[in-house]
C-alpha cells in the first residue's frame, strides 16, 4: 500500500459530503447503461462471488423453473440458490429472504445456504443480521475471501468503516490485489469521505480488471466527486464504441447531477444509509 494521502479539503470534502443515500444507491449497484449484461445488484459491492450461483439470464423464467424444484425438494440447494438469485434480479427481495430462511432452517449447517442467506439479507437491507449469517457461513479455520469481503461491505453500510477494512485486509491475504475486494475498500475509502485514497484504491482494481465496469463506474464517479468531470467521462467511455460511451457518460452526469440535487437531504440521510448488488 502506498503512502496515505491527504483527506480531501474544499470543495472535494463538500462534494464528498454530497453523497447522500440516494446517490449511494446508484453507485453500489453500478450504472445500468455500463453493463451489456444488465446492471447487478448491490450484493455485488457485498461481495458477488460469496454466492457462486451465477447471475440469471432470464430471471423471470428461472423464478418459475426453480420454485417447483424447492416445492418438490425443499432440501434441493441448488434450486434454492438459484431460485433467491432469480428473486433479488426481479426486486422481490423480502420473498429472497423468506425463500433462504426457509432454506437453511431445513440445513441449518450447510455453508453455501449461510452464504446466500446473508447475502439475501444485505440486499434487503438487513445489515447487522446479514453480518452475524455470514459470520457462520465460513470458519476463522477455512476463510473464505469472498465472505470477507462480504462481511467488509455489510461492516460499511453500518458505518463501522474500520472494522470493515480489517475484513478487507484479510480477505486480501488470501487472494493480493483482487480487484473486487480492492473495489469494496475504495467503496469503504468513499464513504468516509477520503477521496483521494478512495481513488488510489480504486485506480489499483482498474489496473487489474480494466474490463470490469463496476470498477470503471466506482472510479469515475470517485473522480466525478472530485470536481474532474471531463476526467470522468474520459474513464467511463474508455475501449467503448461511440453508442456504449455516450451513454455511460449520460449516466454517469445523471448520477452526479442527483448528488447535486440530494444537498439538502444530507443532514437527513447519513451517508452510510442505503436503503438498498
Amino acid at each position: 500500500m502506498s503512502e496515505k494521502l491527504p483527506r480531501p479539503k474544499g470543495r472535494a470534502r463538500r462534494l464528498a459530503g454530497s453523497v447522500s443515500a440516494v446517490i449511494l444507491l446508484i453507485l453500489l449497484i453500478g450504472l445500468s447503461a455500463c453493463q451489456t449484461s444488465g446492471p447487478s445488484d448491490i450484493t455485488g459491492s457485498l461481495g458477488d462471488t460469496a454466492e457462486a450461483t451465477p447471475a440469471p439470464a432470464d430471471p423471470r423464467r428461472d423464478i418459475a423453473t426453480f420454485h417447483e424444484r424447492v416445492r418438490a425438494n425443499p432440501k434441493d440447494i441448488d434450486a434454492a440458490l438459484k431460485y433467491a438469485r432469480a428473486l433479488r434480479a426481479t426486486g422481490q427481495r423480502a420473498q429472497a429472504v423468506a425463500v433462504m430462511e426457509q432454506a437453511v432452517l431445513a440445513q441449518p449447517s450447510n455453508k453455501a445456504l449461510l452464504a446466500g442467506y446473508g447475502r439475501a439479507l444485505a440486499d434487503n437491507g438487513n445489515f447487522q443480521q446479514a453480518f452475524d449469517v455470514l459470520g457462520r457461513a465460513h470458519t476463522p479455520e477455512d476463510p473464505d475471501w469472498r465472505i470477507l469481503s462480504a462481511q467488509g461491505a455489510v461492516l460499511d453500510q453500518l458505518d463501522r468503516h474500520d472494522e470493515a477494512r480489517q475484513y478487507y485486509a484479510s480477505a486480501l491475504k488470501i487472494v493480493p490485489d483482487d480487484p473486487s475486494v480492492l473495489s469494496n475498500l475504495g467503496l469503504s475509502y468513499l464513504l468516509s469521505k477520503d477521496l483521494p485514497k478512495a481513488e488510489e484504491t480504486l485506480r489499483r482494481a482498474r489496473e487489474r480488471a480494466p474490463g470490469d465496469m463496476r470498477v470503471r463506474t466506482n472510479l469515475a464517479v470517485v473522480i466525478g466527486l472530485q470536481g474532474r468531470q471531463s476526467e470522468a467521462e474520459t474513464i467511463m467511455k474508455a475501449d467503448l464504441s461511440p453508442e456504449e460511451g455516450s451513454a455511460n457518460v449520460a449516466a454517469l452526469k445523471r448520477l452526479l447531477a442527483r448528488r447535486d440535487a440530494s444537498r439538502s437531504d444530507t443532514d437527513k440521510i447519513p451517508v452510510a444509509t442505503v436503503r438498498r448488488d
